[in-house]
């Protein structure tokens, strides 16, 4: 299913950060992707399941949740993190920040036998 990517900051994203990136908070609330319910019925995925967001420069397994404010069909939001960060583009076109809103992005269940998402420390092993 292709989609507009959105990301930006959300409270939990915060609070984990003040916890440490390595902390549980920060890992259940960045590596997570709101969907609308209508998007998540024609991917066929439930709250909690495992999805994989693709852009030209890579991809990101993220766990699928039903979006707390209501996104429109079409458009995931994904809080800002590494598992993200994985994904963007870094051009910053002379401001000095990436993009982070508005990337066309793929999103398909995730079909390897992976049943977790890596943990920072292990994303951040593999460079």
């Amino acid at each position: 299913m292709k989609a507009i990517l959105v990301t930006g900051r959300t409270l939990g994203q915060g609070l984990g950060l003040e916890m440490g990136k390595f902390s549980d908070i920060y890992y259940r609330n960045v590596a997570t992707c709101e969907m609308n319910r209508v998007d998540m019925e024609r991917l066929g995925v439930k709250e909690g399941e495992l999805i994989r967001v693709s852009s030209g420069l890579g991809s990101a397994v993220l766990r699928v949740v039903k979006s707390f404010e209501e996104v429109p069909s079409g458009i995931i939001f994904v809080p800002y993190g590494p598992w993200i960060n994985r994904i963007m583009r870094p051009e910053t076109h002379g401001t000095g920040m990436p993009s982070f809103k508005g990337i066309e992005v793929e999103v398909e269940v995730e079909a390897s036998r992976l049943s977790e998402i890596p943990k920072i420390d292990e994303l951040l092993s593999r460079g």
